[in-house]
């Protein structure tokens, strides 16, 4: 058994003693095929009987991933993309879906996208677009909708309910990756007071505690350290006694 986020599990301490409830969901990004890191993912997903979202990239998707997970249970497949591809200039943050490309030509993407994830993996796959880098154009968000999807998933906390009609928004709020500087783990420190301040602004009512709180991890680039921290935040959940993991779609 790891060490709970000192911090983080005094907060929610609070929310315990107030009697409130912390809905939860989990988000892993760049789901391709079948990996040892996967392995590792799943088993640490079903040990903390933590339903897991993946985000997968849908036109190099390998068949043998469906396959993989064709058994597992509360095992979910997001639309991540299409090809995970750079389409920005040179000085501006990378962005697949950015205002760079003609609408409909990305439009015909996201929309291929959903339907080779529901090809691969059948009812599996969500209604849920997590474009890469977590950034999109406010263009292509306005047409998700019209296109099958029920949610958009991107990163930090919401500022409204729905990202345009029809669509909610459902983000993630604490990565471990240290991506700034290459990789690695950020200051476990760092991210047990990150998540202590989001969980109290929670539950001060100056954050939407409607929007599960997302989880995000990247089972493809994590070392030793991430993972470890990763479960040390999956047993502060459970031993806090009001962390219950929700459908990304009930918020």
């Amino acid at each position: 058994m790891s060490t709970p986020l000192p911090l983080a599990m005094a907060e929610l301490a609070r929310w315990r003693a107030e009697g409130l409830t912390l809905p939860v969901w989990w988000r892993d990004d760049d789901a391709i095929e079948p990996t040892p890191a996967l392995d590792r993912l799943l088993a640490l997903a079903e040990r903390f009987r933590a339903p897991l979202h993946l985000a997968i990239v849908p036109q190099p998707a390998q068949p043998e991933l469906a396959e993989r997970l064709r058994n597992a249970v509360d095992v979910f497949a997001l639309t991540h993309g299409w090809k995970h591809a750079n389409h920005a200039p040179p000085d501006r943050k990378k962005a697949e879906f950015g205002a760079y490309r003609p609408l409909p030509v990305m439009l015909g993407e996201i929309a291929e996208g959903r339907k080779r994830l529901r090809d691969l993996f059948g009812d599996k796959a969500l209604p849920i677009f997590t474009p890469p880098w977590n950034r999109i154009a406010d263009a292509v968000v306005s047409q998700l909708a019209p296109v099958g999807y029920k949610a958009i998933s991107t990163y930090t906390p919401r500022a409204t309910r729905f990202a345009a009609d029809g669509l909610l928004q459902v983000n993630t709020h604490l990565d471990p990756v240290a991506w700034k500087s290459g990789g690695g783990l950020l200051g476990p420190d760092q991210l047990d007071a990150q998540m202590s301040r989001e969980l109290e602004a929670r539950r001060t009512g100056s954050a939407d505690n409607g929007e599960p709180y997302g989880v995000l991890t990247h089972h493809l680039v994590q070392d030793d350290a991430t993972w470890f921290f990763t479960e040390r935040l999956l047993e502060t959940l459970a031993a806090s006694g009001v962390a219950r993991f929700t459908s990304p779609l009930d918020g």
